[in-house]
Order: C-alpha cells, then structure tokens, then sequence
C-alpha cells in the first residue's frame, strides 16, 4: 500500500479568492500596523496635500504609510526592497491589500512627506502611553552612531583640498593646451568643421573634482570666517574645526589644515565608534524603562552627548505632558550645568562624572571634580549606594533598545542625506520601534 499525500496542484484555479485577512494568521504584525494606520493614527498632513481631482488616482497614501512603518519595523528599509516585497511576500500583501507600487512611488512618497511621517512619532507614543506602556519614572538617555549615506573616503581635509586644487588647476591647463593643438592639428589635416572647445571626457570628470573640491573648500573658508555658528540645531562646525570644544584655526584666521568636509552628504561628520572612525550622525534617545519606549528622540553631528540630556528630557515633558521622576545618563552626560538643569526640573539625576571600570562602581575616578560641587555629589552618592543604585536601570533600559534598532532590524546606515532627511529617517525608525512594543501589548 503506497503513501498518501496531500494534493500539490499548483494549477488549481480557486473558485473563490481567499481573503486578504487570511494571508496571514489573525493577531499578526501586518494586521495590526495596517489597521493602526487606517483607523487611530491622524494623517490629515499627508491627506490634505492631495487636493487635486483630476488625474489618475494615485495609491492611498494611508496604505504607502502603513508599508514604510511596517517595513521599518521588520528591518526593510529601502525602497526598492519594500517593493519588491509588495510582490513577494504575503505579510506586506495582507499589509497593502495587493497593491504594487514601484520603488520609485515609494521613494517619491517617503521625501515628498519626511515631516509628516517625522510627526506620527508623537501619535504612537501617545499610544503608548494610553496602553500604559510609560511610567516616567526611570528614563535612560544614551546616543548611537549611526553611519550616514556616504563614505568617510569621499571626505577631504582643507590641507589636501589646497595641494588638491593647484594640482588639478594646473593638469587641466595642460589638458586643454593639448586639446588646442591636437584640434588645431586635426583642422589642418581634416578641414575645420568642428567646433574646437569640445572636451575629452577625461577632462570633463577633472574639472567636475575641481569644481567640488573648490566648493568645499570655499565652504571650509566660509565657516572659518563666520564669528560663531549660532545656529543650535543645524550641523555644526565641520570636523577637525573644533579641538575640546573650542574653536581651531589656521594662523592666518582661516580653516585649519585638519578640517574636512564631505563631497557626499556634506552635513554628516567623522565620528569616533569602538571599531574605528565612521563618516556619519550621533542618535540619542530617551527610553521609559518600564517597557523600553523610546520618548524622545534626537540627532546631531557631534559625537559628544553632553548637549542632548536637557533637550531630551524637555521633549519628553512637551511629548506627554510629565517629566519623569529619574533619568539616568552615562559617563558621556555628565556635567554640573546638566545637573543643575535636573535639579531646577526637580529631576532625580543619575550621572556618573566617570566612567566605571569592569566590577567597579563609579566614583570620581581620575577626573578633577573641583569646583563642580554637584558632581562631587553625584559621585560620593553613586559610590555609597554601590550595585544598589538606580544608575543600574540605565544599561538594562536604553542599550537593549539600540541592539534591537541596529542589530535585531539592522538598522545601521541612513538611506537619506543632509541633516533634515536624515532626523525624519531617525523619527520614523523610532516610531516602528514604539509600534512593536504597542503591538506587542495589544
């Protein structure tokens, strides 16, 4: 007696076509990012741009909305991927009820509404907090490097741009007094229809190098001139252009020969990380530490994370409307004008002035504490409370959150460039963060 098997008749037409809830099983992810988008999330700022009646009816912008939240939360970034995940698997099917736009629609969607889609962070989080997922009070701060969207290597340092633009200027001269005379040559030998200032393609990409060499090297110079950035949200002074926070120039007032700026993404920075220097953006987060919900979020060019503590907590109290009651920060926050700030917050403060050692706890460590009398205090209170202190939560809170941005979704690398696109980019992978943990709760 022969096995049977169940029937494998891939050419069964169906009487009936099955369900879109039925692609996947009842409670899943898609169902629920799909169904928060259509019925609880407010996207009257992405609607209310599609005025126009005329015109073949473009995708819902609801369902391309739905697909970028839920491809941020199951690791799929780009545009093209997510399309080619509309065709291939049945999670995003169910998700877009078989809609296929191509990449470039999706592409297209994601810039024309990046301040929009930034928004809804603020609408999941609120969420959240409904489904009393935020407690405020123990909210960990930290910040990431994340590598932008372009190379370290496309960067130049103001000293090579100098060597760079006499070299370049001076091949190019030689270049075009060649093509003088092959042409006047070719005049004599062919007759002279051409029209003589055509350029060989060689020296066409030569003198496109020299053109952005010399704009960056004019932007070096501009920065060097200006008397002070004043501008706290916007990129900041371009590496090599600050030594321990202060100002560095050249003896004749210009950028110093260690500045650099970037001809790809002229906004992201050189970044110091445990693996060496990236080219890329510092993220920073405050999390709840009741169920790891991000609350606030932030990004900048610097790599120090002093700055964001203050701006940080602030978003979460206009966020939600509380302050928490204790916020921890590594070594990397801690200063006395950042714990007088959480103190005039009435803010219970956990910053270590150094860090810890492998099984040590913190305390002063090498750091010279004179004459900041708040951080003495900080660190003669975390080193008697010892393993017992509240500064424990912090690793346990915020860390595990990048490990499941950066490693569990792989979200290592910014799709976007320039310092605006970049920030919405952030808020979106934050706001798919917020989603999972809502919809693990429902």
């Amino acid at each position: 007696m022969t096995k049977r098997f169940r029937a494998w008749d891939v050419d069964q037409a169906w009487l009936l076509p099955p369900s879109i809830h039925e692609f996947v099983p009842a409670g899943h992810l898609a169902h629920f990012v799909r169904d928060t988008v259509r019925e609880v999330l407010d996207l009257s700022a992405i609607l209310g741009e599609y005025a126009e009646p005329r015109g073949y009816p473009p995708y819902h912008p609801g369902m391309l909305v739905a697909l970028l939240l839920y491809g941020y939360s199951r690791g799929v970034y780009s545009s093209r991927q997510l399309a080619r995940a509309c065709e291939e698997r049945v999670d995003f099917m169910a998700l877009t009820g078989l809609n296929r736009p191509d990449f470039r629609t999706i592409s297209d969607f994601r810039r024309r509404h990046l301040a929009a889609l930034a928004g809804l962070f603020g609408q999941v989080l609120k969420l959240c907090r409904a489904a009393g997922l935020v407690q405020l009070g123990h909210v960990a701060v930290d910040g990431t490097k994340l590598k932008a969207n372009a190379s370290r290597h496309k960067a130049m340092s103001y000293g090579r741009m100098k060597t760079a633009d006499r070299e370049l200027a001076s091949e190019i001269a030689a270049w075009l007094d060649r093509a003088e005379r092959e042409d006047a040559a070719e005049d004599g030998a062919h007759g002279g229809d051409r029209r003589g200032d055509e350029l060989p393609e060689w020296a066409a990409d030569r003198q496109r190098r020299l053109a952005k060499i010399r704009a960056a090297k004019a932007l070096l110079e501009a920065e060097a001139a200006a008397e002070a950035d004043t501008d706290d949200d916007g990129p900041g002074p371009s590496s090599g252009m600050r030594r321990s926070g202060r100002p560095l120039r050249a003896g004749d007032g210009g950028p110093p020969d260690r500045a650099q700026r970037n001809f790809t993404d002229g906004d992201s920075r050189i970044m110091p990380t445990r693996d060496g220097f990236i080219q890329g953006y510092n993220g920073q987060i405050a999390v709840d530490a009741a169920h790891q919900v991000i609350l606030a979020h932030r990004l900048v060019t610097t790599a120090a994370d002093y700055h964001a503590l203050v701006p940080l907590v602030d978003a979460v109290h206009a966020g939600l409307g509380a302050k928490p009651r204790e916020v921890s920060g590594d070594a990397g926050f801690a200063s006395e004008a950042n714990l007088a700030a959480m103190a005039r917050r009435r803010i219970r403060a956990y910053l270590p002035p150094a860090r810890a050692r492998h099984g040590e706890t913190h305390a002063a460590g090498h750091r010279n504490l004179a004459g900041t009398p708040l951080m003495a205090a900080m660190a003669d209170r975390l080193k008697r409370a010892g393993r017992r202190s509240r500064y424990r939560l912090r690793k346990q809170t915020v860390e595990p959150v990048f490990g499941q941005i950066k490693q569990a979704r792989g979200f290592r690398q910014f799709l976007l460039r320039g310092l605006a696109k970049v920030r919405a980019e952030w808020a979106s992978v934050c706001t798919a963060h917020n989603l999972l943990k809502l919809a693990r709760a429902a």
